[in-house]
């Protein structure tokens, strides 16, 4: 009996990665609007009333997509931050940052989905938000150790933000607890400018302009560190 639900479990599981694969290749083609249950249910040679008892709506199928990139995206993050040694923090985020770079312009549909313009009707699930702070979580915690180590140091950049100002980035502020709010404030607006650059490029904005996008993407991401207070 247990043999029997085991090799079900594994049927269905196959079964879900199949569909999932399908449906990412349909992003490329079709976009996230035209994501369609039925036309992933053809191409599987499966009726549509079939592929309903994985996926109630085409909602549930686009919530898993959204996961899984995530996910995707998360664990890469993870990786480039354990594959550094733990003290070097600016070492951490220069990896970290080109490796989210590299896995959006590997995978830009699947970038679209996560980062692209919202898909109409569609509103994302409280199941999503573990899997979409797994890459913010990995910044806050590079800014944390930096911090508890003495090892930022914010130059001047002018006036100070306001309390009104700092307040704004309190809700990230968790994921750096006992950090001084202009310190999240400023890692705030590095992580932004970041993923602003990555959808610049994954959405054709530097076509014909910058071509060698990587060299200078390392050095915005350099200057974003100085601002940060990182040193080096």
């Amino acid at each position: 009996m247990t043999a029997g639900r085991t090799a079900r479990e594994r049927v269905r599981a196959e079964l879900t990665r199949e569909i999932t694969d399908i449906a990412r290749r349909q992003l490329a083609t079709e976009g996230a609007g035209g994501l369609s249950l039925r036309a992933v249910a053809r191409e599987m040679g499966m009726v549509s009333s079939a592929i309903y008892r994985y996926f109630p709506s085409r909602d549930d199928l686009l919530t898993t997509l959204i996961i899984d990139g995530y996910n995707a995206l998360g664990e890469a993050v993870e990786r480039a931050d354990a594959a550094c040694p733990a003290g070097d923090f600016l070492d951490r985020w220069l990896r970290v940052c080109h490796t989210m770079r590299d896995w959006a312009v590997s995978h830009p549909h699947e970038y679209a989905l996560l980062y692209g313009s919202p898909v109409p009707g569609y509103q994302a699930p409280q199941d999503t938000v573990a899997a979409r702070v797994r890459d913010v979580t990995v910044l806050g915690r590079i800014l944390a150790e930096a911090y508890q180590a003495s090892a930022i140091t914010l130059p001047d950049l002018g006036p100070p933000p306001s309390p009104a100002v700092v307040a704004e980035a309190a809700d990230i502020g968790e994921l750096m607890p006992g950090v001084p709010g202009e310190v999240v404030l400023r890692g705030t607006m590095a992580w932004t400018s970041v993923y602003g650059w990555i959808n610049f490029e994954v959405f054709g904005q530097f076509d014909n302009t910058i071509e060698d996008r990587k060299t200078v993407f390392d050095h915005l991401l350099r200057v974003l560190a100085g601002t940060m207070g990182l040193t080096w």
